[in-house]
């Protein structure tokens, strides 16, 4: 059952590429409005342009061309990871005081969102024991990752999130080991035959945010 006793939860869709520094500025900013109580919890849907992000755990071999596109240092867990244009990026916000303070129990819901998500468009997500993110099984042994997962928790605050690849340029990935992974590839909607508009798969998002984290959104104005 939804929790009605917790106000909602803000959703900002940007609809222009968001420099990641801005994205990153806007979000330390906004953990501390939410551990003050002056700004409502917040669920972020954005666009990159092309970038690398190096996670807490990167390892300089992994950065295959330094020289492709923008390299960003960040907090969050995990290794490297691409973002960019065709690929949903939402950042995740909330207070894990109102949900047992259990960072585990978050990323399992991240990771089921992610699978409920792509379940409404047909496609089988699965979790992977050692690694990170949602694996699509391709047959004949083959698995391509189609969702990750970094967070970074702050005074029980989360931010950070996930990405899910709608339709991005998938050599854009070839730049870096994607989360330190070299035995298997990466994939997207597109790239599996899905015709999944940005906004149908945003809408597909919202319903299971709700069903998954049992809360309410409020699309700001």
């Amino acid at each position: 059952m939804t929790d009605m006793t917790q106000p909602p939860v803000e959703l900002r869709i940007s609809h222009d590429l968001v420099p990641f520094p801005e994205a990153e500025a806007a979000m330390d900013a906004r953990v501390g409005a939410i551990r003050d109580g002056t700004a409502p919890e917040l669920l972020w849907f954005l666009e990159h342009p092309p970038l690398y992000t190096a996670g807490t755990s990167a390892q300089s071999h992994d950065l295959l061309a330094p020289d492709r596109f923008p390299v960003f240092k960040t907090g969050r867990g995990g290794q490297y990871t691409y973002h960019g244009p065709g690929q949903r990026v939402v950042y995740v916000l909330l207070d894990l005081k109102h949900r047992g303070e259990d960072v585990r129990c978050f990323v399992r819901d991240l990771e089921n969102w992610m699978i409920r998500t792509l379940a409404e468009f047909d496609v089988t997500g699965e979790r992977r024991e050692g690694r990170v993110g949602i694996w699509v099984n391709r047959g004949s042994g083959r698995e391509d990752k189609i969702g990750a997962l970094g967070v970074r928790v702050r005074h029980w605050v989360t931010f950070h999130g996930i990405s899910l690849n709608v339709a991005p340029d998938l050599s854009h990935f070839t730049g870096i080991v994607p989360c330190g992974i070299v035995a298997h590839g990466v994939t997207s909607l597109a790239d599996l035959g899905k015709n999944a508009p940005m906004a149908a798969v945003d809408a597909a998002l919202q319903a299971t945010f709700e069903s998954v984290f049992k809360r309410k959104l409020a699309a700001t104005a």
